[in-house]
């Protein structure tokens, strides 16, 4: 995505998602780092929710990560926390502690600091997991790389997250 998303876009894609899965019958979950539960309040913000969304971590530090979604403290020591191996841990993490059948899982550097050689400020992460099998879900992950000031990333980032649910679901 080039362009950054206006709101009117952002929520047209939650209602989007909500007719989806409200007519598929699954329940979506949320794992979120650096959009700070941004994805949640979108989806929240669509009327009839309960039915569809069952819940959003927001796990910002390498602690909530752990503490919450179950991410091994040697994914993150090897990998750090902007990785696909984190995000994969993440998805995976919120299916197993939630009752959703659909998760997704964001980690990234929004900026203006804290980015490197290697992850530079914009990299983002994502992470979607659908159970395919009792204990076999099935995981995509997929990075980016945004420019833009600390909103415009984030706002992308939460763009692309919610048009992975809906690639996953049928397009």
């Amino acid at each position: 995505m080039s362009r950054v998303p206006g709101d009117e876009v952002l929520l047209a894609l939650a209602h989007r998602i909500g007719e989806r899965l409200g007519d598929a019958h699954l329940q979506l979950a949320t794992a979120e780092s650096c959009t700070g539960g941004w994805v949640a309040k979108l989806l929240t913000d669509v009327p009839g929710c309960s039915a569809w969304f069952e819940r959003g971590f927001v796990t910002y530090t390498n602690q909530s990560k752990q503490d919450l979604l179950g991410v091994p403290a040697d994914v993150l020591d090897e990998h750090g926390a902007v990785s696909e191996a984190t995000v994969r841990a993440m998805a995976e993490g919120a299916l197993h502690h939630s009752k959703a059948s659909l998760t997704l899982s964001v980690s990234g550097i929004a900026g203006p600091g804290g980015g490197r050689p290697d992850k530079p400020v914009g990299l983002i992460w994502f992470g979607w997991a659908q159970q395919a099998a009792p204990g076999k879900p099935d995981v995509r992950s997929e990075s980016r790389q945004f420019n833009g000031n600390r909103d415009a990333v984030r706002r992308q980032a939460v763009a692309r997250a919610l048009e992975g649910v809906l690639e996953l679901t049928g397009g």
